[in-house]
């Protein structure tokens, strides 16, 4: 009996860098969990970069992280009044694909936090003539220093500073303005490089093939932008574009028990009513189980070694030939078309596909029911003839649907 096996390849995402276009690779990964059956989300396997690579605790303790890009937003002239900041933090949507099935899904994506590191034209405290420079750094805005966010814009982490700089990271709940007022006139003064922070929504795994998925969101940087910083602060690039890749390894294994992949068919209770002339068996089958693994949709196939076609396979021994059926029998929690499967019926070299698990099922039971048709007792079994009969049978299970 062969059992299928799911191959993953593996594509290289290439990005070239450019003076007017940034890129950052957005990575996800589902795997079945055998502890976490009902867990059919995507794990997070972008590393941190920027505020959270730095400050871990702090970024578990608000449940969020960061990622870093090299974006530059110096200001364009002195900095009277203030700042104004916003994120695209409303949903958005794109297209990711399997280039190797060409399947296409929807995932969507929004971004929740932001942050940087701004850097004064002079230390906070000689611009706002005080001589502690944590003093400077909170007089010199009117709404206390940048650890506090502006609404709706909220905290989300310590802040850090030196004489003229001061590192800051907040979330966004919402797609709004948030203002930080200055309370000093500030000659010039840049953010640093660019850290944000995302949450995706993804489709359901388990109808997803085997393989990575990609695609790509741009977003436009600077005033009128999708991360805008004000018309004062103009970024060194036009725009940030997000490559995503979802990785889906899923699991399609079958085991059968030891000596399972021999099976003699027989009456109920055995041959011996039969041989001491007792009545026509009504039933010669056996029913093989087997052991079945599986996060997603898969088909299955039969082919016989001697076959007219359809349902049935011939089997041969001693100048006799008969018939035997093939059906299935599969675990709860894997359907065909939204239906139980309790025994369907295989056909020689005919693929049943739409096989689907609505959770991932693990080492769970199965049945294979062969049987021979009751026809095919009629002719089988004469009186003064005995003869055992022999064909192979193979079962294939296939997650490449």
């Amino acid at each position: 009996m062969n059992k299928s096996k799911c191959w993953l390849g593996l594509l290289a995402v290439l990005t070239v860098p450019s003076a007017e276009a940034v890129n950052r690779e957005i990575r996800a990964l589902f795997q079945p969990d055998p502890s976490q059956p009902n867990n059919n989300t995507f794990i997070n396997k972008t590393p941190n970069s920027g505020y959270c690579a730095s400050y871990p605790d702090q970024c578990a303790d608000n449940q969020t992280f960061s990622i870093q890009v090299p974006v530059r937003f110096n200001s364009n002239g002195p900095i009277d009044y203030g700042i104004a900041m916003k994120v695209p933090a409303n949903w958005r949507q794109l297209t990711i694909t399997n280039p190797a099935t060409q399947e296409t899904e929807i995932v969507e994506v929004r971004i929740t936090g932001f942050g940087s590191d701004y850097v004064l034209s002079d230390s906070a405290a000689n611009l706002t003539g005080e001589t502690d420079n944590l003093a400077g750094h909170q007089k010199l805005w009117t709404t206390s220093s940048w650890v506090n966010a502006s609404p709706p814009c909220q905290y989300s982490g310590v802040g850090m500073y030196t004489a003229n700089t001061y590192r800051f990271f907040w979330k966004a709940p919402v797609e709004a303005y948030c203002f930080k007022l200055a309370a000093f006139p500030i000659p010039w003064m840049y953010f640093d490089t660019f850290d944000f922070a995302y949450e995706l929504r993804t489709p359901n795994p388990l109808g997803m093939s085997s393989g990575l998925y990609t695609g790509s969101l741009t977003y436009a940087l600077g005033s009128s932008g999708d991360f805008d910083f004000g018309p004062y602060m103009k970024p060194d690039d036009s725009t940030l574009t997000l490559d995503f890749v979802l990785d889906v390894q899923h699991t399609l294994k079958v085991d059968l028990p030891p000596g399972g992949n021999k099976v003699a068919l027989e009456p109920e209770g055995g041959w011996q009513t039969w041989i001491n002339g007792g009545p026509k068996p009504r039933r010669i089958f056996r029913d093989q189980t087997f052991f079945i693994s599986a996060s997603s949709r898969f088909k299955v196939m039969m082919q016989c070694q001697d076959s007219l076609g359809g349902e049935r396979c011939r089997m041969f021994g001693g100048g006799n030939v008969t018939d035997v059926t093939t059906r299935m029998t599969l675990p709860a929690g894997i359907t065909y078309n939204g239906t139980p499967v309790n025994r369907f019926p295989l056909r020689h070299e005919v693929w049943t596909e739409a096989f689907q698990p609505s959770q991932y099922v693990d080492r769970q039971v199965g049945v294979l029911h062969f049987e021979i048709p009751s026809d095919a007792i009629d002719r089988l079994l004469q009186p003064g003839v005995g003869a055992s009969l022999y064909t192979n049978i193979t079962i294939i299970w296939d997650s490449e649907v």
